[in-house]
């Protein structure tokens, strides 16, 4: 019998409690993640809302209307007792909501269902740098940055109203912005383009690298081998969190002051660009756009 939960995919490092395994494994085919299990998803021409899930017959809402011929997304999402796919809130990951064991850590803390289509999807002009900041958890989260020509793959997460907040939530050193399709477009496996999604950019800009580098120092990689550059780069950073990287996680998820202390060498040391490219385009009206509100013709 296939399995889809998160252990048995190998899915379910979660790196708020693993650190060093930041950014995690994230979704790499359409998935809808239930919180202990991840279904695939066969994407169609159709929106999102009709592609089809693989999974239990308990996803099944017998009561839901069936208008697509069989089973849906919507249905399933029916059967959960959640939105469907056009009252959420399309959301691109740069880092670990892009991981379903992070984002299901996270909803379970917030008292939440962890009910979250997730698509690859891809994104042109935006790239993946290094936050200038350390974390709450010890590492040094991604970041987004504008590059004209990128083509990017993240992983969108569908967020209902509840998610988005419980996300905004720990995402304190980001803003969450909207990005303008027309700019950046973001394209879906089926080949639909979204005139917009959003975005969490860090309020702390993005490290440059290696140092004396001026282009932004990739990101979403291996944390080991990031600290570890870092560490080497610097004597201060090695006084106050190495000598290794274990060293650094450690003392940083255990000490808000080392954290804020970190933070400023690395600026101090010319590291951190604080301007990134990507303006804070924010909705009209009172609340977040819906992916009802933004498929369509751009």
């Amino acid at each position: 019998m296939t399995r889809w939960t998160l252990r048995a995919l190998g899915l379910d490092v979660v790196p708020a409690l693993r650190p060093l395994a930041y950014p995690g494994r994230p979704a790499t085919e359409p998935a809808l993640l239930t919180g202990p299990e991840l279904l695939p998803l066969t994407p169609g021409p159709a929106p999102l809302g009709d592609w089809r899930p693989a999974g239990p017959d308990a996803l099944e809402a017998p009561d839901a209307p069936d208008t697509s011929g069989g089973p849906s997304l919507d249905r399933a999402l029916a059967a959960l007792g959640r939105d469907p796919a056009d009252r959420r809130h399309p959301v691109l990951a740069v880092g670990s909501n892009a991981s379903p064991a992070q984002l299901a850590h996270k909803f379970a803390g917030a008292g939440l269902s962890a009910a979250v289509p997730l698509v690859p999807v891809r994104v042109g002009g935006v790239a993946v740098g290094c936050s200038g900041h350390i974390g709450r958890h010890g590492y040094v989260a991604a970041a987004p940055y504008a590059a004209p020509g990128a083509r990017t793959t993240l992983v969108a997460g569908w967020l209902d109203g509840e998610q988005l907040a419980a996300v905004d939530a720990t995402e304190f050193n980001y803003r969450r912005v909207l990005l303008p399709g027309d700019r950046f477009p973001v394209t879906l496996p089926s080949g639909e383009r979204l005139r917009g999604a959003y975005l969490y950019v860090s309020k702390w800009g993005v490290l440059t690298g290696p140092p004396g580098g001026g282009a932004p120092r990739p990101g979403g990689g291996d944390q080991s081998a990031l600290l570890a550059a870092l560490l080497a780069g610097s004597a201060r950073l090695r006084a106050l969190l190495g000598p290794g990287p274990r060293d650094w996680v450690e003392r940083a998820a255990a000490d808000p002051e080392l954290r804020k202390e970190g933070t400023r060498i690395l600026a101090q040391e010319g590291w951190v660009e604080r301007t990134v490219g990507l303006p804070a385009y924010e909705p009209p009206g009172p609340g977040a756009l819906t992916y009802g509100d933004l498929r369509g013709p751009l």
